[in-house]
């Protein structure tokens, strides 16, 4: 019988095969896999390419399983899928191939990285094989599958270059995991109406829509709470809080898009996230000089940030069209905000060195404007988030 369902050939085979690769879903845990590899070295100062290339090629065969074994379930048994581009003989051909290519790799891993390696890496294609129609039925195992793999994938990666799996290795692993698991659950409302037709206990099914966003977006914020919290207790660099940002600002992009477009927006975050981690670990650019040091402008260095700063608030006011509120926020708000700044600066909590040294009612001129500055910022930021949720 025929590799590909529709055509006979070696050309519409091959086609059939490849379609199994979804790049959207792959990348990620070949990239995890890598960045262990990259992060590994970092620590021991060596790196060995072709190890690295042998656990990255057994994490896409195991990936490659997931897809077509969830793909054969999903068309020929549940009739779930309205296509699928393999037979059933294509199926069972590429789910040998693909077991065949990961025992290589595990085969290889074994006799150059060790057993540490071959215990994390090999999960992976269990995770995938039994996904479907196993895992994929019960809400912590459908949930937490393909997060978990990207776990095992970066610890995996990072021992297969002989590093210790110390902290901040996992609590990467930690902070993907959660980031993942909250992607997942929206993921996992794209097919809501057909899991309640065939009783699959999804969160989503579960939970019903509405409480399972909500609890994909506490994963989230959770997710990038948690590498806040590791730079600041040092585990990361402080570099890293700029990765969480990055993400942050594209989960709020994707709150309100629907469970398709969020997962695609989520998942390309991820990326970001990925990549401002790595450069963040590997550089760590805040632990040396500034590349930027503004302190040449000298006493007035504090009033430029300040007109930066005041500028961007200024803009956001404007354009969510609340600028008189916030005008009228700050007035009441500046007497007590003052009182505090002349209390601080009376009993010498802090000093201002970088200023012009012009002062009004006791505090500094540039005290004046913070005052103004950073509520006009706060009540631009949620002025602008308040109007796009109304939209």
């Amino acid at each position: 019988m025929a590799i590909a369902r529709h055509q006979a050939g070696i050309v519409p085979a091959i086609r059939a095969l490849a379609s199994q690769v979804h790049p959207v879903f792959m990348l990620p845990p070949v990239a995890v896999s890598l960045v262990g590899s990259l992060l590994a070295a970092r620590t021991t100062g060596t790196f060995a390419p072709t190890v690295a290339a042998l656990h990255a090629l057994a994490i896409f065969a195991a990936v490659y399983t997931a897809h077509v074994k969830d793909g054969y379930i999903d068309f020929f048994v549940r009739g779930e899928d309205d296509d699928h581009p393999l037979s059933v003989t294509g199926c069972r051909i590429a789910l040998v191939g693909a077991g065949a290519v990961f025992a290589a790799a595990i085969a290889g891993l074994w006799s150059t990285a060790g057993l540490v390696t071959v215990a994390l890496t090999a999960p992976t294609w269990a995770l995938g094989y039994f996904h479907a129609p196993q895992l994929d039925t019960g809400p912590v195992s459908a949930t937490g599958g393909y997060p978990a793999g990207i776990g095992l994938a970066l610890l995996g990666g990072h021992a297969a270059q002989g590093a210790p799996l110390g902290l901040t290795v996992l609590g990467l692993a930690s902070v993907l995991v959660v980031i993942l698991l909250g992607i997942k659950v929206i993921d996992d409302a794209q097919d809501l109406a057909y899991d309640r037709s065939i009783d699959k206990r999804t969160l989503a099914v579960v939970l019903g829509p509405a409480r399972a966003r909500r609890l994909a977006h506490a994963l989230l914020a959770a997710g990038a709470g948690l590498l806040v919290v590791l730079a600041a207790v040092g585990v990361f660099p402080t570099g890293t809080v700029l990765a969480a940002f990055a993400f942050g600002a594209v989960a709020a992009i994707s709150r309100r898009a629907g469970p398709r477009v969020a997962t695609m927006l989520l998942v390309r975050g991820v990326y970001v996230l990925l990549a401002l981690l790595l450069v963040a670990l590997w550089y760590r650019p805040f632990a040396g000089p500034l590349p930027v040091d503004i302190g040449v402008l000298g006493p007035y260095t504090y009033l430029a940030t300040e007109i930066v700063f005041g500028s961007v608030a200024l803009a956001l006011l404007v354009r969510a069209e609340a600028l008189a509120r916030a005008a009228r926020t700050i007035v009441v708000l500046y007497p007590i905000a003052y009182l505090w700044d002349w209390y601080t600066l009376e009993v010498g909590v802090f000093a201002i060195r970088l200023r012009t040294g012009v002062d009004l009612l006791g505090i500094p001129i540039e005290e004046h404007l913070f005052i103004i500055v950073v509520p006009a910022l706060v009540l631009g930021i949620h002025e602008t988030l308040t109007a796009n949720d109304r939209q």
